[in-house]
């Protein structure tokens, strides 16, 4: 089955983009990336809970993230710091995830609308390097990334 959530990551460059058009108005989508309670839905799965510890959408504002297996032990915790935050249009931060070879990533989210009920994500991001994007992309990256877009659109369009 075709995955949604789109990757386009060209050979020798240390940036990819990642686009995918959601069954959402854009108010709901930008939600999805906004509003902590949320983020968590869409962030959990299965095998572990995720928590967001600290969010603050101001300019230079920062952010951190923590999941959690069913034993409590912390599997995956991120931060960043959150450079520009324009509801329902963009969201500039890095991101990196501690404990984890791969560095600190810039990213950049743009939402756009469609329809009134459709829209579109384009993301961004730009790796310290070429090996360091490379690395991610040997993980299971595509299809984490399509799974979690669609537990997002799952729990988001029961708030429509």
């Amino acid at each position: 089955m075709e995955q949604k959530t789109k990757i386009n990551a060209g050979d020798g460059k240390q940036d990819l983009t990642i686009t995918r058009t959601f069954d959402l108005p854009v108010e709901l989508l930008f939600r999805a990336y906004a509003e902590p309670d949320i983020i968590e839905q869409w962030m959990s799965n299965p095998y572990s809970t995720t928590k967001i510890l600290k969010f603050e959408t101001a300019s230079h504002g920062g952010y951190q993230l923590e999941s959690r297996d069913a034993g409590g032990k912390v599997v995956f915790r991120a931060n960043g710091a959150i450079h520009e935050f324009d509801p329902n249009r963009k969201i500039i931060r890095t991101f990196e995830m501690e404990g984890t070879p791969y560095g600190v990533q810039l990213e950049v989210y743009q939402f756009e609308r469609l329809t009134e009920d459709t829209s579109k994500l384009n993301m961004h991001v730009i790796y310290e390097s070429v090996a360091q994007r490379d690395q991610v992309l040997a993980l299971p990256f595509a299809q984490g990334i399509n799974m979690a877009h669609n537990r997002l659109e799952e729990i988001v369009s029961k708030q429509k």
